[in-house]
């Protein structure tokens, strides 16, 4: 297994954390150590927007996200600003606080619980199996299409109950709202095209359409024939007996068509790529599988594929010595809390033994905590074990290419050269 670097590029340490084109050079981590070292909650100036405090300590974002009343989420979880009538055209559980929250994510998370998510593992791993096959001859492809992209929307499908023939379709319009500033995913990238015409769409883009006339035939099907899948749950009546609109249940497919396959997605080529750039890693893993469920959670502290969530004061406060107004943005940094030297010993070492491991990724206890993080931990494990046994040799094979995004930190193409066992 070869390797051209076996150090992390920590990049500028005064780069703009607001434009997306920072973000195709990789993550500025000198510019958040350097934040967290001398000004831990900071202000931005944005030049469109009222600004925002950026919170990039682990003990800071921690606070913040388990205050929902003080730190709310109603007013949208990111930069950009709505008014009253893009809130409410494009809530969805995100973008609501306790208890509001906790009722609407009953609906949907008896098939991510622990227990149900561990009876899935079987079947994951042969869409595993077969996602590997489909490739498996081939000793030059890109990651990402050839495989990373595949898996989680298979088993999204399954899940959701969707037809396989579909998952490739879904993908590419979970890409377009994910990967929304983007041009190679979108051609109505936000920041470089006007779009004002789609603001009360999800994510400003008008591939939610297509979603949501493509979640109201699914729910047509479901009416008349009720499954057991997390559509149909998505339309029975809640606790207080009432169901979901028919906006807010397009709005919640919509997010989970979204969130269900990129994150994962993402995650597992930061992985792959972080064990190829520290040869010794990918080593001692194949040595000792056992290490893998510690070598996923050191994948998900190093990846930090959702960089922030922003949140928005709902009284004046205080945090690290700085005045919050009320109605003033507050953004916390996952990006940067999983890289806190207060938190984590030598956080620019990947390390697949690394424990305690208390990672933001997923959320970390807050009311927000990713529904979807056991299956994604069980997506990850699994692949790893199925792919890494079956090669001899990996290695990079041409530059990798990022996702332009300030939200989703990604790379979007990993050009592999690779021999099979």
């Amino acid at each position: 297994m070869l390797t051209s670097q076996t150090e992390i590029n920590l990049g500028e340490a005064f780069a703009d954390i607001t434009d997306p084109e920072t973000y195709l050079n990789g993550v500025p981590h000198a510019t958040f150590k350097r934040l967290r070292d001398e000004d831990p909650v900071s202000w931005w100036d944005e030049k469109e927007g009222s600004g925002f405090w950026a919170v990039t300590r682990y003990d800071d974002l921690l606070y913040v996200s388990h205050n929902p009343r003080l730190f709310s989420s109603a007013r949208g979880i990111r930069l950009e600003e709505m008014d009253d009538e893009e809130l409410a055209a494009r809530q969805t559980l995100m973008e609501m606080d306790p208890p509001e929250h906790t009722a609407y994510r009953r609906l949907v998370q008896a098939p991510f619980l622990p227990r149900e998510v561990a009876a899935y593992e079987e079947d994951i791993r042969l869409l595993a199996r077969a996602v590997i096959d489909e490739v498996q001859g081939q000793n030059e492809f890109d990651f990402v299409e050839a495989i990373a992209r595949k898996l989680p929307m298979r088993m999204l499908g399954k899940l959701l109950g969707v037809p396989d023939s579909d998952g490739p379709w879904l993908v590419s319009r979970g890409d377009a709202l994910i990967g929304n500033t983007d041009p190679e995913f979108t051609s109505y990238p936000v920041g470089l095209v006007d779009t004002d015409a789609y603001r009360l769409m999800p994510f400003r883009s008008p591939v939610s359409l297509e979603l949501f006339e493509y979640a109201a035939e699914q729910a047509r099907q479901r009416r008349e024939h009720p499954t057991d899948d997390v559509i149909s749950m998505l339309l029975m009546p809640k606790r207080d007996g009432e169901p979901l609109s028919e906006h807010q249940f397009k709005n919640f497919f919509a997010l989970m068509v979204a969130a269900g396959n990129d994150t994962t997605r993402y995650t597992t080529v930061a992985g792959l790529h972080a064990l190829l750039e520290h040869p010794d890693q990918l080593a001692e893993l194949r040595d000792t599988p056992a290490l893998m469920p510690t070598a996923v959670e050191e994948m998900l502290r190093w990846g930090s594929v959702t960089m922030h969530f922003r949140r928005t004061a709902t009284q004046d406060t205080e945090l690290a010595g700085k005045q919050i107004k009320a109605g003033d943005k507050v953004v916390i940094w996952f990006v940067s809390a999983d890289f806190d030297e207060r938190q984590f010993p030598d956080p620019y070492r990947f390390d697949i033994k690394r424990q305690p491991n208390d990672h933001v990724a997923f959320g970390l206890k807050s009311p927000h905590k990713c529904i979807g993080e056991h299956l994604a931990r069980v997506e990850i494990k699994v692949l790893f074990e199925e792919l890494l046994p079956r090669l001899t040799d990996v290695r990079l094979n041409g530059p990798i290419e990022r996702l332009r995004s300030n939200f989703i930190t990604g790379i979007k193409h990993l050009p592999l050269k690779v021999s099979w066992a």
